[in-house]
């Protein structure tokens, strides 16, 4: 997750969308295996983000002591990448003990648009799908991340269909496609998550009609049961969010989807200021005051802070790198959680 900052459009979870890379060396035997799936608490209202496999203090740090912290801080899911079936196997083991704990997690498949055809990305969308689904029944899982962002024609704000650009927008139709199928293949209840950010609604309204950017109709449509999106302190008020297009109400046109909103990655960005200052906005009237108070009207069910630890993509976390240190974000977010329960 990066900032563009002309374009407001935000990298992956997980350093970026642009396709498999290889699994770092991992811990996975640190933890016990399960035999069965733990049953996990109903609300998953308040999570988190993490990067467990992809180095720095999600490697270093024991997979305990990370599931005690979320603990601590009060969350119930956590929100990891995968992007090969080495790293599928690994979160996997980790979902296990972390459920027994009382804490969810779930994936977010990752590939690029690097295909020649629909059909193409259908298929690797397909594989990965299947893959992760194999290593472990999870509840959620969430297919590629931000494609949106990478299918825009230019500069846009993203709202309107002829903003994005054909062929970007059939592959990233194709790998959502081809991983939703190949879930299903192994688990026809998984739930399935899409994602999106700043105003780039008009991707999600073409999915759901069959229409593409250049004008015509009648092509495969897609069904998802949760609409999840991502905000930053950068982009203002997603009740109220300014651009080139005027300003619109994001929550409001994604819930009219019909389908529950989680907004599952959100945080403040580092240059904002302190320590102090971010953790104020982190939990004030723009972040998780807002979620909290409008969640009935916008039937938010989810919301997942970015990060966990400081790491790659920036000193985003509630933790610094050591894995250790506490900033002052935790705590807010701790003392939030604690006096608003959900």
């Amino acid at each position: 997750m990066v900032a563009v900052a002309t374009s407001l459009m935000l990298a992956a979870c997980g350093g970026g969308s642009e396709g498999a890379v290889d699994a770092p060396t991992v811990k996975a035997t640190e933890l016990p295996e399960a035999t069965t799936k733990a049953t996990v608490p109903a609300s998953v209202f308040y999570g988190m983000n993490g990067h467990i496999t992809n180095g720095g203090a999600y490697d270093n740090t024991p997979y305990g002591t990370q599931l005690s912290q979320l603990q601590d801080l009060g969350v119930k899911i956590f929100r990891n990448d995968v992007y090969n079936l080495a790293s599928a196997k690994v979160l996997a083991t980790v979902a296990k003990q972390f459920a027994a704990g009382g804490v969810q997690v779930y994936p977010v498949m990752l590939l690029g648009l690097g295909f020649d055809t629909e059909e193409s990305a259908y298929s690797a969308g397909f594989a990965m799908g299947q893959q992760t689904a194999q290593t472990y029944k999870y509840t959620y899982y969430e297919v590629a991340n931000e494609l949106d962002s990478s299918a825009l024609a230019g500069n846009y704000d993203g709202n309107i269909w002829w903003q994005y650009s054909n062929q970007p927008f059939t592959i990233a139709r194709g790998v959502i496609r081809g991983m939703i199928a190949g879930v299903k293949s192994v688990d026809s209840s998984a739930k399935i998550i899409v994602d999106g950010t700043w105003k780039h609604i008009a991707f999600f309204q073409m999915l759901l009609d069959g229409s593409q950017p250049d004008g015509t109709h009648g092509h495969p449509t897609v069904s998802w049961d949760i609409t999840a999106w991502h905000w930053y302190s950068d982009q203002g008020d997603i009740t109220n969010a300014c651009g080139g297009t005027g300003c619109h109400d994001i929550l409001g046109i994604i819930s009219s989807f019909g389908k529950p909103v989680w907004i599952n990655e959100y945080g403040v960005r580092p240059e904002y200021g302190t320590n102090d200052t971010i953790a104020s906005y982190l939990t004030g009237n723009l972040m998780m005051q807002q979620y909290y108070t409008q969640s009935s009207k916008y039937n938010i069910q989810s919301i997942q802070g970015f990060e966990l630890y400081d790491s790659q993509e920036g000193n985003y976390g509630m933790l610094q790198s050591d894995g250790k240190t506490k900033k002052a974000s935790y705590m807010a977010m701790k003392n939030f959680i604690a006096s608003h329960p959900k």
